[in-house]
């Protein structure tokens, strides 16, 4: 095996620096993250609740630098960071099977509730807490429809 010259890995990694600095982009798995990250140059987010709450991340997205007031950013980011916590509680089976139930309380269908194997369904009480604590923090979920009993939307 032939060594490789130093010189050629240090090109190497000097073209790779160069082609992540202008092509390389930086999403948190968190909106939780979301601030921090793009005030350091992430640009965006991949989230579950973005599913529930995709209005207000977005508008901290679009936002985050052009308001007047630097505190506006932080109090959105505060703001999201309280419905995440709401979704991420270890009260609750996954937060998969709590923006599920989510979407079955806003949307009038328990149909919503149903996970997929390993997971498991809030129980009733789950439920009713879940939904005690987002009307306790003002969450909403505009534009869902709600589906009137026994009928399905298609």
């Amino acid at each position: 095996m032939k060594a490789t010259p130093k010189s050629l890995h240090a090109r190497r990694n000097s073209d790779l620096e160069m082609d992540t600095q202008t092509s390389f982009d930086v999403f948190v798995g968190s909106e939780s993250f979301l601030l921090a990250s793009m005030r350091n140059g992430g640009v965006g987010t991949i989230s579950a609740t973005a599913n529930v709450n995709p209005a207000a991340i977005h508008k901290l997205y679009k936002q985050w630098n052009t308001a007047d007031d630097a505190d506006n950013a932080d109090q959105q980011q505060s703001k999201l960071n309280v419905v995440h916590q709401v979704f991420s509680s270890r009260k609750f089976p996954s937060m998969i099977a709590a923006l599920k139930q989510a979407i079955a309380i806003y949307a009038d269908d328990p149909a919503w509730r149903t996970v997929r194997p390993r997971l498991v369904e809030l129980t009733p009480e789950q439920a009713k807490t879940l939904a005690a604590e987002l009307n306790a923090i003002g969450f909403t979920m505009p534009g869902v429809r709600r589906v009137s009993k026994g009928r399905r939307k298609k």
